[in-house]
């Protein structure tokens, strides 16, 4: 058989950058001024994704007694997480609570001990993160104050799989800040459900890892100016430090 020829990252944007929609994408959901009003009303959310012991710490959940991807992409997960991730969600839940904007937290946990009510996908893949388990715990850096909401779910797509859109609409949320594991995943699948809902989505570049940069990447140049904004940290809080109804 002959190999398939190596897709590039670069090669991947600049087939995206054909969509004949693209600039009606750019018009209705990447500048769209109800973003704004969002900030300024006090209905947009921070929702951090599955940063949790499951799949974002060494030595536990997937990652326990050698699991998960070969050491090479192992070490550049954990880096990123601990170089950019962490301290960027930090950042972002810290910019968010200070404008009394909604911080909400979504992770991989089951209502049963035996996960008997997980997805049929989880059950599959053997996933399980049982309530009161140290797999279900998110990590101390970035884990819920106060009382934050916190969702769980035994699917990749939060929304598909628990009540969040019932709660956001609750709480008349219409824009979604993003960040969390794995970008390629849980992260994505969420944009395009959250987006297909009729949120305002931004994903946090630098507030999102998988174990690949050219998944990461790929899966941005999906997600950019068709469900999402791709922003970084500093160009979020920016946003929201301008926007927000206290400051204006």
């Amino acid at each position: 058989m002959k190999s398939k020829p190596e897709i590039k990252v670069d090669e991947v944007e600049e087939a995206v950058a054909a969509d004949p929609l693209r600039k009606e994408y750019h018009k209705a959901f990447v500048v769209n001024p109800r973003r704004k009003a969002d900030l300024r009303e006090h209905n947009a959310a921070l929702l951090c994704i599955d940063v949790q012991y499951l799949d974002a710490a060494e030595g536990y959940g997937v990652f326990a007694q050698g699991g998960g991807p070969d050491e090479e992409k192992r070490r550049y997960y954990f880096d990123r997480l601990a170089s950019d991730v962490l301290p960027n969600m930090g950042a972002l839940q810290e910019c968010f609570r200070r404008h009394s904007l909604e911080v909400i937290h979504c992770r991989i946990c089951a209502l049963t001990r035996d996960g008997r009510d997980r997805s049929a996908g989880h059950k599959r893949l053997n996933l399980l993160a049982a309530p009161g388990s140290k797999e279900a715990d998110f990590l101390p850096e970035v884990a819920p104050i106060g009382d934050e909401i916190v969702i769980n779910k035994t699917a990749s797509g939060v929304f598909s799989s628990t009540n969040l859109h019932y709660v956001l609409n609750n709480m008349g949320i219409g824009s979604l800040y993003l960040a969390g594991v794995y970008t390629n995943e849980c992260v994505e699948t969420t944009a395009r459900n959250a987006c297909d809902l009729g949120y305002f989505v931004t994903v946090i570049d630098d507030g999102c890892a998988t174990v690949t940069p050219e998944l990461h990447q790929a899966s941005l140049a999906n997600l950019r100016d068709r469900y999402a904004r791709i922003l970084t940290t500093a160009e979020a809080i920016a946003e929201v430090d301008r926007f927000v109804e206290a400051n204006m």
